[in-house]
This record gives C-alpha cells, sequence and structure tokens, in this order.
C-alpha cells in the first residue's frame, strides 16, 4: 500500500464491516441492508449574524432503525461531510448493538467553526439547526434522539432540548429528546465523564483477560503501565485523569494540537489541563520535554496508545514507525484500515472503537431512561438500603458488646458500607457492568474462532449478528 491508496474513513468503516460479514451466514440481502444508512437529510439555513445572513449546511443521517429511537451525537465542525456523518452513523448502530443500547445508529452535523462565533450566535445557529432538525422528526424522543459530539456539550445540548420544548409544548417526555444535558436540565450524574470512564473500564477489562493480554506481550495490570494520550479533550482527559489517579498507570506523553509533552516519568494530568485551558495549547508547559510536532510522540516506546480525538491519526504515513503492544480507540474511526492492516501483521492488539468509546451512549441511554421515567436515579431506594445496612452493623456491634468481645468495625468500613449509592455511584455501576459484558462477548469470539484474529473483527461480527437477529424478528 502507498500513501495514494489510503482509505477514507467511509472506506475505511465499511472495509471493516466487509472483512467480518464475510465470515458471517446472513440470509442474501440482509448484509446489504445492515450496511448502508437508510436516509440522510441535508440541510441549509441561513441566520442574520453581524449584520447579514450566514448560510449554514447541516447534516443528520439514520443508519438503521433496527430499534428506535435512533442515537448518534451531532459535532460542529469545519470538516463534516456527509460521507463521515454516514460513516459515523453506521458506527453507532454496530456501537449500540455491541453495548446492547436499544437504539439504531444516527449521527448528525454542522459545518461550522465554533470558535469563530460569541456565546449568543452560537446558540441562535444551534437553535435554528435543531428547528430544521425537529420539524423533519429527526430529533424526537421516541424516533431520533442526538447527543454531544466534537464542538458540543452540554451547552448545546440544553439549547436543542429547550428548542424541543417550545415546539412541542404537550410532550410530557420532552427532556429525553437529547442526552448529555447539564444536571439542572435533565441531564444525569457521570455523563460528562462517560467516555472517559469507559475507556478506563475497557481497559481493565481486557487486563482481566489473561489470553488477551499474552496475545498482546504484556504481564501484569494496568499499576505501572506507561500510557501515551494523543488529544486531551473531554475524553482524552477523563481516560488519562483517572487511569492515572485510580489504576496507577503512569503518563507518559500527551499530545495536542500544538504540539505534544513529553516526560519519562510520568506527567501531571490535571496541571496539564489546567495549562491547556489558561494559554490555549501545550507550548511553554514547564515540566515536560516540548515537541512541537507532537504525532512523532506517538512513535515513542509506551505500553499503551490512547488516540482521543481525531479520525485516522493513525494511517499508512506513520503505522509502520508505531511500535506499541496495545492501542484503544478511545476516539472514532483513529486507526485506518490500512493502518489497521499493518499493525496487526505487527502483533498489535487494538481494543476497537465502537467498544472502547461506548462509554458515552451507555450513559446517555442511562439519562434517556432516566429523562422517560422522571425520576433520579437512588431516589427510592438510596435511604432503604442504608437503613437496612445499619440493621446489620449495630446487630454485630450488639453481639460484640452482649459478649465482651471487643472489636470494633473499622470506621472506614462503616462509612463505606453504610452509604446507600447515589445517582453517581449507579450509573458508574452501570457502565462497569455493560463494558465488562461486552468485552467478554468480544472476547469469547476473539479466542474461540480461529478466522478472528483481532478483536475489531470479533466486535462487528458480535454487533452485525445483534443486529441481523433485529431485522428477522421485524420479518425482514
Amino acid at each position: 500500500m502507498t500513501t495514494t491508496q489510503e482509505p477514507s474513513f467511509r472506506e475505511s468503516v465499511d472495509m471493516m464491516f466487509n472483512r467480518a460479514v464475510a465470515l458471517l451466514d446472513l440470509p442474501p440481502g440482509l448484509e446489504e441492508k445492515i450496511r448502508v444508512c437508510n436516509a440522510t437529510y441535508t440541510v441549509r439555513f441561513g441566520v442574520r449574524l453581524r449584520g447579514k445572513i450566514e448560510t449554514f449546511t447541516g447534516y443528520r443521517s439514520v443508519h438503521s432503525e433496527h430499534m428506535e429511537p435512533v442515537k448518534g451525537g451531532i459535532r460542529f465542525a469545519m470538516g463534516v461531510n456527509q460521507d463521515e456523518v454516514e460513516a459515523l452513523a453506521a458506527l453507532m448502530t454496530y456501537k449500540c448493538a455491541l453495548v446492547e443500547a436499544p437504539f439504531g445508529g444516527s449521527k448528525g452535523g454542522l459545518r461550522i467553526d465554533p470558535r469563530k462565533y460569541e456565546e449568543h450566535e452560537l446558540e441562535l445557529i444551534t437553535r435554528r439547526f435543531a428547528y430544521e432538525l425537529i420539524k423533519r422528526d429527526l430529533i424526537d424522543p421516541a424516533q431520533n434522539v442526538p447527543a454531544p459530539d466534537m464542538g458540543t456539550g452540554e451547552r448545546e445540548m440544553a439549547w436543542i432540548a429547550d428548542q424541543y420544548a417550545r415546539m412541542n409544548t404537550t410532550d410530557i417526555n420532552a427532556k429525553a429528546c437529547v442526552t448529555g444535558k447539564p444536571l439542572n436540565a435533565g441531564g444525569i450524574a457521570g455523563r460528562v465523564e462517560a467516555t472517559g470512564r469507559g475507556v478506563q473500564y475497557a481497559l481493565r477489562a481486557f487486563f482481566r483477560d489473561a489470553k488477551g493480554v499474552e496475545k498482546a506481550g504484556l504481564t501484569g495490570t494496568l499499576d505501572g503501565k506507561r500510557v501515551i494520550v494523543q488529544g486531551l479533550g473531554n475524553v482524552g482527559y477523563h481516560a488519562a485523569k483517572f487511569l492515572s489517579e485510580e489504576d496507577g498507570s503512569k503518563i507518559i506523553a500527551i499530545i495536542e494540537h500544538d504540539g505534544g509533552l513529553f516526560n519519562d516519568k510520568g506527567l501531571d494530568v490535571e496541571a496539564v489541563r489546567t495549562w491547556i485551558s489558561e494559554n490555549g495549547g501545550v507550548s511553554g508547559y514547564a515540566d515536560a520535554r516540548y515537541v512541537e510536532n507532537g504525532a512523532v510522540l506517538m512513535e515513542e516506546e509506551c505500553d499503551v496508545l490512547i488516540p482521543a480525538a481525531l479520525e485516522g491519526v493513525i494511517n499508512l504515513s506513520n503505522a509502520d514507525r508505531i511500535n506499541v503492544p496495545l492501542i484503544i480507540e478511545a476516539a472514532n474511526g483513529p486507526v485506518t484500515a490500512g493502518a489497521d492492516e499493518i499493525l496487526r501483521k505487527k502483533g498489535t492488539v487494538i481494543i476497537p472503537d465502537m467498544y472502547a468509546n461506548a462509554g458515552g451512549v451507555t450513559v446517555s441511554y442511562f439519562e434517556w431512561v432516566k429523562n422517560l421515567s422522571h425520576i433520579r436515579f437512588g431516589r427510592m431506594q438510596r435511604r432503604q438500603e442504608e437503613g437496612r445496612h445499619q440493621l446489620v452493623v449495630d446487630e454485630l456491634e450488639r453481639l460484640s458488646s452482649d459478649t465482651n468481645l471487643g472489636w470494633e468495625l473499622s470506621p472506614d468500613f462503616k462509612e463505606k458500607y453504610l452509604r446507600g449509592a447515589d445517582e453517581l455511584e449507579l450509573v458508574r455501576s452501570g457502565l462497569d457492568d455493560t463494558m465488562r459484558i461486552s468485552y467478554q462477548a468480544m472476547a469469547d469470539v476473539w479466542h474461540s474462532r480461529d478466522d478472528v484474529e483481532d478483536l475489531r473483527t470479533a466486535a462487528y461480527l458480535v454487533s452485525i449478528s445483534k443486529v441481523a437477529a433485529s431485522y428477522r424478528a421485524k420479518g425482514l
């Protein structure tokens, strides 16, 4: 392969789908039905800004309606185009199927550089884009539920939710039209950290898999592992923070848009994050070696590489120089199909994006359920749990007193045991369970079939089989 043969993101997704579907025995025509996007809507609208009308182009693609509503983020970026949105919608279908979130796949995007506009201007643009989608039923709690993506966040989701409520004044489930909202606008605890937390849980699941760890040529646990993170946005930051603070991993390099930082003894993730927020990039950060061409740091020796920003950062131009035993795709499509082939031949294990970054859609599912049920998780049972636990502690302490044993429960144990689970703990528990079960489903296929060489193919096989089963149940 040469650089001229580098597949596009859309082609990469199709190639990986085709590689997997060839190993399945699907009825004639069903393979094509699953592969293609059902519909893509292009909207063009004008907004009066700074004394003139600006025209914007946006997209919303629905890949598969084997389950409804369909689910997928909305991104604001200048690189947004129909091919990218359709590829991301396809990934959402497979991702939701893999982690058993009851959604079809969708994706949206607006071609805009959000950094060029004031907040009030962005609100006007976002509300008008939402209006164009809502009136076409492309935002609806029962049909199509967006979420944040690149260039969007809680603020934009709150605007979209409010716009939907204004246009559907009698819909009691209006808040469920979009996920990733702020807590005070119907959001859920743990949603902001969800994708990064999911990356952490995915790595924990992998390191519990002795066969997988052996295939990667690694040993032990996450403790002490040298990690490189490409992109310290929301996902990369939380993944790096949790791995370093809770699992003992050492973040030796962080790569950002204006260069990279390297420190063999480990970087302080919080300090780097603060520096970036105050200075707009990593340049000038004191406690590390600065590299202007940050991408070369992906070629440094480490145990785990986490590409957590854009698609296609590992491609035919650099794949042969990346010598890392384990890559986890925290971003969507960071490894092209051509690079994937090179890395597989070298023995690199890749934990695929459709699994690794599924934390966001999993917690979005929890938020959607919360909005439909109109009650905060933990509200009904938390104090009852605490009361039952208190009964056990009181009885143990009474027995100790009556029999003069003289022992006491440690205060740390009592504090942890007596505290009933709040919404954040329940969300993390549900996410951890989802990532464990989904990994096991992939690993079982990976380890049991000689014709499945990698986790990505295993993930596609699990996902496509579930989507096919749904279509069969519908009578298709």
